[in-house]
């Protein structure tokens, strides 16, 4: 008897102990959906039904898989195909979409001038939302994932890294890792080549130039894990698991993940260790990380790990994709290509570029045009998320603390009531006057935390067309398959085929 009643004991205060956290899980994953999802209905905001565990990620997945496997036609209506999910949702709930990420709600906002208050915050009302687990190994806790004074540091650094100035100097490199990628297409005159292929080449070499004073070579392996890295995040964007489940059961992709996070650390340790040997400073990216590192304790060594990972990423996956759908445009618009190449024509001849040509480049009027029309037709970032600091009002709408905010540059970007009925078509002349498109508009993001970046994105763009354009005309190759998809950035599935004509 006495050992029952100790048993008993044992049992009740456990019970006890556990109680806090059976609430606090049964008041997350049931009472604060209804509660929630009943107060959004109120305000005329609705979405797919609320489902435990999964929330709505797992119709999202089955929509996003069909799609992938499913062909389309060479049509730049592209968001059934890409984010086929979001545009199920909004064709049956309406611009603002409640869905629910586990039991996390999640607003798709998909109202400009919503969009527009949010990103333009700078009260920290709407800060970056906690990542994944893999996009933490991805990214690190840099530039685009952190917040607070460690975010204003560090754009501080990228933003000298990136300034004007530095621009102009980047211009030599620049033109030498296109000229080396133009002496390669010899072999592909009046074939057919992939430019999506020679793009993932290219632009690697230049940001390992231009930020890390290093060549492609040396920067080969991290890129090649960085795009395995990032795979795998694609893989599991939508994945919703215990983070004490993740640690105890790891399954294929987080122990691969790891192992590749850590490729990636050392790949990058042995950079900075060679930059120490040479002595060299430099007033690139990582010269400046490293300056600031050694001036500054608060800069750490994972500081500038997880700044680089950052920049490997973002440096390269976002020009090399607006490069090849410009590319894919002028390919399939050869009046276009012929008004961009005649521009180019008459402010360089076929002459080789230099930093003196610096100021000349922003006169580059109908490519600028065309580089925007690409981007709103395919935005390399396909998806921008924010966590609602406190209970607040945005517009007329009453957003509960905690919630997440997803916005799509692709859905505004193709919404028919901003841009017309026309909006699926390609029309330069859009952006005649102004670059910018307002509100309506943002590839590389809007307010404080737009693309420090999109400056350099920019110029490498306009120097590798400028240099094409010289020497090249190009038409869509008949084995061309139309296939955008979401992998973190919208891609082409297939590559982007075309064939190649010596001028």
């Amino acid at each position: 008897m006495a050992n029952l009643h100790g048993i008993n004991l044992m049992l009740a205060l456990v019970s006890l102990i556990l109680l806090p956290y059976v609430l606090r899980f049964l008041k997350r994953a049931f009472w604060d959906p209804i509660r929630i999802t009943k107060s959004m209905e109120a305000q005329g905001i609705r979405g797919p039904p609320y489902k435990f565990f999964h929330g709505s990620t797992s119709e999202a997945n089955k929509l996003m898989e069909k799609s992938m496997n499913t062909p389309m036609e060479l049509s730049h209506n592209i968001l059934p195909k890409v984010q086929p999910h979001f545009h199920s949702w909004i064709k049956l709930y309406g611009r603002n979409v409640l869905t629910w990420h586990g039991s996390t709600p999640r607003l798709v906002v998909g109202e400009t001038e919503l969009v527009k208050e949010i990103l333009s915050d700078r009260e920290g009302g709407f800060p970056k939302y906690e990542p994944p687990e893999f996009m933490k190994k991805l990214l690190g806790d840099g530039l685009v994932t952190s917040s607070g004074q460690k975010w204003v540091r560090q754009r501080k650094l990228a933003t000298h890294a990136f300034r004007s100035e530095s621009l102009k100097e980047m211009i030599p490199a620049i033109v030498s890792s296109v000229e080396s990628m133009l002496q390669k297409w010899v072999k592909f005159e009046g074939k057919e080549i992939d430019l999506f292929r020679e793009f993932c080449i290219l632009t690697p070499e230049i940001i390992s130039r231009t930020a890390f004073g290093s060549s492609y070579i040396e920067g080969k392996r991290i890129f090649i894990k960085i795009d395995e890295l990032t795979a795998i995040c694609a893989r599991n964007f939508q994945a919703i698991r215990l983070p004490f489940f993740r640690k105890l059961v790891p399954n294929q992709d987080d122990m691969e993940a790891d192992k590749i996070e850590r490729d990636i650390r050392e790949s990058i340790l042995k950079l900075i260790k060679r930059r120490e040997e040479r002595k060299e400073n430099g007033d690139d990216l990582l010269g400046s990380l490293m300056k600031a590192h050694r001036e500054n304790e608060s800069i750490t060594l994972d500081d500038i790990i997880d700044e680089c990972k950052t920049f490997y990423f973002t440096g390269q996956e976002t020009t090399s994709i607006m490069l090849s759908w410009t590319a894919l445009l002028l390919a399939i618009n050869t009046d276009w290509q012929e008004k961009v190449r005649s521009e180019v024509l008459q402010l360089f001849g076929d002459r080789s570029l230099t930093s003196e040509d610096f100021a000349s480049i922003a006169k580059l009027k109908k490519m600028t045009m065309v580089i925007s029309e690409s981007m709103r037709l395919y935005p390399p970032v396909l998806n921008i998320l924010r966590t609602v600091a406190k209970d607040c009002r945005v517009g007329n709408v009453l957003l509960p603390k905690g919630m997440q905010l997803q916005i799509s540059p692709l859905v505004i970007h193709h919404d028919l009531s901003i841009w017309g009925d026309d909006a699926q078509l390609f029309l330069p002349e859009r952006f005649a006057a102004t670059a910018n498109g307002g509100a309506a508009f943002f590839p590389f993001g809007v307010g404080p935390r737009i693309c420090v970046g999109q400056g350099l994105a920019m110029l490498e763009a306009k120097l590798a067309l400028s240099m094409i354009l010289q020497r090249y005309s190009f038409g869509l190759s008949p084995a061309y398959v139309h296939s955008p998809v979401s992998r973190l950035t919208c891609r082409p599935q297939h590559g982007i085929q075309a064939v190649l004509q010596k001028l």
